[in-house]
Formats: C-alpha cells, sequence, structure tokens
C-alpha cells in the first residue's frame, strides 16, 4: 500500500462549519478521501472569521487554515434551483456527505437524510448536533464552552477553591469530530457488507459525555457523590497523591500516579515515607501535596528527574510549545508540516497523527479560498 492512502477514491461532501464537522472531514481527507467543501458565496464558512488570536493568514483565520487544509471548496447558494441541482449531482458522486446545522436546517435546504438517500441510497451522512434531534435542548445553540458547562466537565478541573474552569481547547468540537470520524468509517464498511449507506449522529453533548466516561461511570456507581477537587496542584478529581503539577527551583514537574512512601525515599523527603498506607494518598491528599509544594521548590526541575526517572517513577517535566519544539522526542515524530495555498501562501501546521504501514499521512495543500474550486467541479460534474 506504499503511497496509497486508504481511503483515495472516495468523495466527501462537507457541509459544516466551525469545527466539529470540518475536523471530521479534515481526517477523512488526510486518509485519502476527496473533500469538497460546500460554501455559502460571498462569505464561506463563518470559521474563516473566526479569530482565537489576531492572527489573519491569507484573509482567513489561522484555525480555518488548521482545520481546512488538504480540501477543495465549491461556492453555491443552497436556495438557488440550479446550484440546488449542482449538490444533487454531487451527491449522486459521493460516499459521504457531512454536516453539523441545528436540527432541521438541512431539511429546509431540501438536503435531509431521507432526501439524500432517496438521490443516493449508497451514501453515508453523518451529523453532528449540539443536543440530539429531540428534547428541551434540541435547538439551543451547539458551542463548544457552553455544551461544557452543561456536561459538568468544568468541575473536573482547577483546584477546590476555584470556580468551575473549561478546558483552554474545543474538546467538545474535536471529540465529536473524531467520534463521528469513527461513525462514517464504519458506515463505510456496512455499506461494502451489506450494499446500503447508513445515517450516522453525533452529539456535542453525547460526544463530551463519552469522553468523561472513566469519571462519570465512577459518579453513576458511588451514590452520585460530585467529584472532589484537590485543594492543591489539582489534575484529577478522582485519583490521590501526588498527581499534579508541582513548582520546582527553576520551573515545573508533573508527577503521576505512584507509591508516595516510595517517592519519599526517592526524594529524601522523610515525611512522605509516613504515609504507609495507600488509602491515605486520597483521604490526606492535599496533605501530601502541601508536603512536595514546600520540597520540590528547594531543586531544579533536572534534579528532581534525574532521582525519579532513574527509578522509573512516572514524571515529566512541564514544557512549553517552544520548548517541545527543540526537544529531540519531539523532532522525531515530524508532527509538523508545511502546506500551501495555489498562490504561494504557506503555513505550518500539524499533520494526521495516524501512520498506515509506518507511512505518514501527510499532504501539502493548504485551505481552500472560497470557491477556488467551483469552476473545475463543476466541469466535472455537467
Amino acid at each position: 500500500m506504499r503511497g496509497e492512502k486508504p481511503l483515495e477514491g472516495m468523495i466527501v461532501l462537507d457541509f459544516s462549519q466551525f469545527l466539529s464537522g470540518p475536523s471530521a472531514a479534515l481526517r477523512l481527507a488526510d486518509l485519502g478521501a476527496r473533500v469538497i467543501k460546500i460554501e455559502r458565496e460571498g462569505t464561506g464558512d463563518i470559521c474563516r472569521q473566526l479569530y482565537i488570536s489576531d492572527l489573519e493568514i491569507d484573509g482567513d483565520s489561522s484555525l480555518f487554515h488548521a482545520i481546512n487544509r488538504n480540501k477543495e471548496s465549491l461556492a453555491v447558494d443552497l436556495k438557488d434551483p440550479d446550484d440546488h441541482q449542482t449538490i444533487v449531482k454531487l451527491i449522486q458522486k459521493a460516499d459521504v456527505l457531512i454536516e453539523n446545522f441545528r436540527p432541521g436546517v438541512m431539511k429546509r435546504l431540501g438536503l435531509s437524510y431521507e432526501e439524500v438517500k432517496a438521490i443516493n441510497p449508497s451514501i453515508v451522512y453523518g451529523e453532528i448536533t449540539g443536543y440530539g434531534n429531540e428534547g428541551p435542548w434540541r435547538d439551543r445553540p451547539g458551542q463548544d464552552l457552553l455544551v461544557q458547562a452543561l456536561s459538568g466537565l468544568c468541575y473536573l478541573n482547577g483546584n477546590a477553591d476555584q470556580p468551575p474552569l473549561p478546558l483552554g481547547l474545543s474538546i467538545v468540537d474535536m471529540a465529536a469530530g473524531a467520534q463521528l470520524v469513527q461513525g462514517l468509517l464504519a458506515g463505510l464498511f456496512h455499506r461494502s457488507m451489506r450494499q446500503q449507506g447508513c445515517r450516522v449522529q453525533v452529539s456535542l453533548l453525547e460526544a463530551i459525555m463519552d469522553l468523561q466516561f472513566e469519571v462519570f461511570t465512577t459518579f453513576l456507581n458511588d451514590g452520585h457523590e460530585p467529584p472532589q477537587r484537590s485543594q492543591v496542584n489539582n489534575a484529577n478529581a478522582y485519583l490521590g497523591a501526588p498527581y499534579g503539577i508541582y513548582e520546582t527551583a527553576d520551573g515545573y514537574i508533573a508527577l503521576a500516579m505512584g507509591s508516595v512512601t516510595e517517592l519519599g525515599k526517592l526524594l529524601a523527603c522523610p515525611a512522605l515515607e509516613t504515609y504507609t498506607d495507600p488509602a491515605t494518598w486520597f483521604d490526606s491528599r492535599d496533605e501530601i501535596k502541601g508536603l512536595l509544594v514546600d520540597h520540590l521548590k528547594t531543586q531544579k526541575t533536572e534534579y528532581w528527574l534525574n532521582s525519579l526517572e532513574d527509578a522509573d517513577y512516572w514524571c515529566a517535566e512541564v514544557f512549553t510549545w517552544q520548548k517541545l519544539l527543540q526537544h529531540e522526542g519531539f523532532k522525531v515524530l515530524k508532527m509538523i508540516q508545511k502546506v500551501q495555498r495555489e498562490n504561494g501562501i504557506e503555513l505550518w501546521t500539524t499533520r494526521c497523527p495516524i501512520r498506515i504501514n509506518g507511512e505518514l499521512l501527510t499532504a501539502s495543500k493548504g485551505a481552500p479560498r472560497i470557491g477556488e474550486d467551483t469552476s473545475r467541479i463543476l466541469t466535472h460534474i455537467r
């Protein structure tokens, strides 16, 4: 399979906007599919102007570039009868369709699953909603921070004396996109076995609840006791000491699960060696963490790493992105790639994290301009 990607030859119509749906389409493009981004004439995907900083590249946000590389763009007016007929012709040729509008929007456009299935019974139709197609939250805005807020996730982050804290990235969108990809690939396998397509549905709320399955399952089977965050250096509300990130004399060090008494010996901290009962590592975790806070500030990070890593105690220096980029452990992964638009504009971004038969899945094509590929696509379907 050298040089060939597993989804080559497949056509994906990406009607989605923002992050969740486009991230799913991006992964399919990484795996070799031809992804045609269906955009509104003039304005395109709203994400083109969704800035996560003041960084704009060639008229579009850095976020748009990152999540829409290696795609084509077809600019249409979905309410125009001629453009609608163009979409019908594309659907006849497509293998996958992705959308993430609020429930009912695709039906109003004449592109609901039932209508698309009538055009192409073998298509795998993927949709992401905020909260599903039923219930009182059906029509609420499916936005990442709002879903984080509703999901309980924010009460897992930060210390006990802090307010609920969201994650510092769009974790809900990315989780939903990844789960949609799983469903779409299963749908394509189903089609290959049964010669018929299917509908794959994911919601943002269900996606983030699934991502919390480990700790949420504990809650469900523990008398619905709420998670108790540590007062000191919380990193997981359900894990005892020493789990957390600690300041050193010149930086920070992360300590994962491990014996507190062994840690006391390795760090030359006799006070930790008194906690011989593992039950106290959770019950007295703030006391233990308090001892670590004071002790770890007395030496530099490298000193502690040398003491712990030789004994295979789970730990790591806390890197900045600048330091990560300089480290051979990251460089060897070749995780960064350069992509380029047709006009020569270049930027650096991440590659697909998947390898097939040991080969990296890379592509140098940058995100398209609005309607960049319209003429060529229309020529091929006429």
